[in-house]
């Protein structure tokens, strides 16, 4: 078949389907409508001639054509990505799209970079377009690799083969109750009496799970995906749990959260700036990694 413009617009709704895991997961990225996704698959379907995925009470789930065209779709997208790179580049020119992948919360810190960055590109070129992907920190490096991001900035301790890791700063993090608990009134001696038996957080988010030997009490009656959820949990006054400083200190600054023992609950956890080592070269990849870079160095 050939390949058009609309056909490109499709598979990069599939794409987005596909690693969202559903339709309606999909909303919040692609910034419109189920009923407008779902057209949209189905419109691709017709195209291709094929059935791409199950979807209905049962779940979202692809078919072997559909896993097929996923991996094509994603090939074909970088094609075009390099396509345009190339291009821009013959001509001396920052030209194309810049896809970031960033952990929640990030914003918050200012040693983050990325705004400053994207406004040093800006003034570089107006030619550069900017997608900002905010996700669990497993999806940053998921997304460089399967080449949906050009770069990543989140946290890890377990690098992935096939991924460059550049350090820029320490996470730091520490347990925090809210003004309802109990514990936030508390005197150190008391607290520390009445620390084993507050429910601490379970999260699937926990950036640095293993080194959470605290001894605390984790019942698994509070679960958080994402630091805001954690958040939510913490300030209901119900439950304790780990968050990052530049995160928390918005509610500790309105009286509304307390860090507990910061000197004994606390941990790091290292933030990089990520991307491919398969990465083909190009001036957009290298000025977006420089400008990170930069931004970051001078923030302080």
């Amino acid at each position: 078949m050939q390949i058009h413009d609309v056909d490109l617009k499709l598979l990069r709704v599939f794409v987005a389907i596909v690693e969202c895991g559903g339709l309606s997961a999909a909303e919040s990225r692609l910034n419109i409508g189920r009923s407008t996704i779902s057209s949209h698959l189905s419109d691709l379907e017709v195209r291709l001639g094929i059935k791409l995925c199950k979807r209905g009470r049962s779940g979202f789930e692809l078919t072997e054509p559909g896993r097929v065209t996923y991996q094509a779709s994603l090939e074909l997208l970088r094609q075009c990505e390099a396509f345009a790179n190339t291009v821009a580049s013959s001509k001396n020119e920052l030209s194309g799209r810049v896809s970031i992948s960033v952990i929640d919360t990030m914003v918050n810190d200012p040693r983050c970079g990325v705004a400053q960055a994207i406004a040093s590109l800006r003034q570089l070129s107006k030619n550069i377009q900017f997608d900002i992907n905010v996700c669990e920190a497993r999806e940053v490096e998921t997304s460089v690799i399967n080449g949906r991001s050009l770069v990543g900035l989140g946290v890890s301790r377990h690098h992935i083969r096939g991924l460059e890791y550049i350090p820029l700063h320490n996470e730091n993090n520490y347990l925090y109750c809210g003004k309802g608990h109990e514990l936030f009134r508390l005197e150190r001696q008391r607290l520390s009496e009445r620390l084993s038996d507050a429910e601490v957080i379970t999260s699937n988010y926990m950036r640095d799970k293993e080194v959470r030997n605290d001894g605390l009490n984790y019942q698994n009656s509070a679960t958080a995906y994402h630091d805001e959820g954690i958040a939510h949990l913490i300030l209901s006054g119900q439950f304790i749990g780990y968050l990052p400083e530049h995160y928390a200190s918005y509610w500790v600054d309105k009286g509304l959260m307390k860090v507990i023992q910061p000197e004994k609950y606390t941990y790091q956890i290292p933030v990089s700036l990520i991307l491919s080592k398969n990465h083909q070269a190009n001036p957009l990849l290298n000025a977006i990694v420089e400008a990170l870079i930069y931004s970051h160095s001078n923030e302080f």
